[in-house]
C-alpha cells in the first residue's frame, strides 16, 4: 500500500487510478483533494491500525495502545472514512459498486464507534472483536487490488464488471473472515 500511495507523490491529477477518474477531477472542485486526504490518512490508518489489532506484537505499553488508537480513531472518522464515501458514491462500476463502497464507509465508522463506545463501558473484548472488524474493513484496500489482480489474470474480464466484483469481494470476505475468527475465539473460551 505504501508503493502505491507513493505512485500519486508528487500530487498530480492524472496518475494512476485518477488517470480514469478525469470527469470527476475535472467536473468536481473538490474530488482530488479529498481524494488525496483518503490516500493519505487511509495508509496511517492502515499502519497503526497494524499494530493495535495484534495483541501478540505489541511492542509498547497500554498508554501507547490508548494513544495510537485516538490517533487510529480520529483519522478514520474524520478523514479516512468520510473521504471513503465521497469517493464511493463517485465509484466507477455504476450503482452496485457504489452501494458497495458507501456499506463499507458506514460499517467501518460504526463498529470504530460501537467499538469506543464498548471500550468506555469496560468491555474490552467486545471493544477488540469491533476494531478486528473495523481494521479488516479498513484492509479491503489491500485485498480489492489483491481480488483485482487475481480476477483479471484468471479471467480477463471487462474492467467495470472487475470493480463491481472486487468492490464488494475486498470487504464483504474480510469482514466474513474476521467473524469466523470471533466465533472460533468465543468458542475455544467456552471450553
Amino acid at each position: 500500500m505504501v508503493q502505491i500511495t507513493l505512485a500519486y507523490f508528487p500530487i498530480s491529477s492524472d496518475v494512476a487510478f485518477l488517470s480514469i477518474k478525469q470527469e470527476e477531477v475535472e467536473g468536481l472542485a473538490p474530488y482530488l483533494g479529498i481524494f488525496y486526504i483518503h490516500v493519505i490518512s487511509s495508509i496511517f490508518v492502515l499502519l497503526i491500525g497494524f499494530f493495535q489489532v495484534f495483541p501478540d506484537w505489541k511492542f509498547y505499553s497500554m498508554k501507547w495502545h490508548k494513544r495510537l488508537g485516538y490517533v487510529y480513531v480520529v483519522i478514520l472518522l474524520f478523514f479516512s472514512a468520510p473521504s471513503g464515501l465521497y469517493i464511493g458514491y463517485y465509484a466507477n462500476g455504476g450503482l452496485l459498486a457504489q452501494i458497495a463502497f458507501i456499506m463499507l464507509g458506514i460499517l467501518w465508522m460504526f463498529y470504530t464507534i460501537r467499538s469506543i463506545r464498548r471500550v468506555l463501558k469496560g468491555d474490552k473484548i467486545g471493544h477488540q472483536y469491533d476494531m478486528w472488524r473495523s481494521y479488516a474493513l479498513g484492509m479491503s484496500a489491500v485485498t480489492l487490488r489483491m481480488w483485482k489482480v487475481i480476477f483479471v489474470y484468471l479471467f480477463q474480464p471487462r474492467p467495470l464488471e472487475v470493480y463491481i466484483v472486487v468492490a464488494w469481494l475486498g470487504w464483504v470476505l474480510n469482514l466474513l473472515i474476521i467473524e469466523y475468527l470471533i466465533y472460533r475465539k468465543k468458542r475455544n473460551e467456552k471450553v
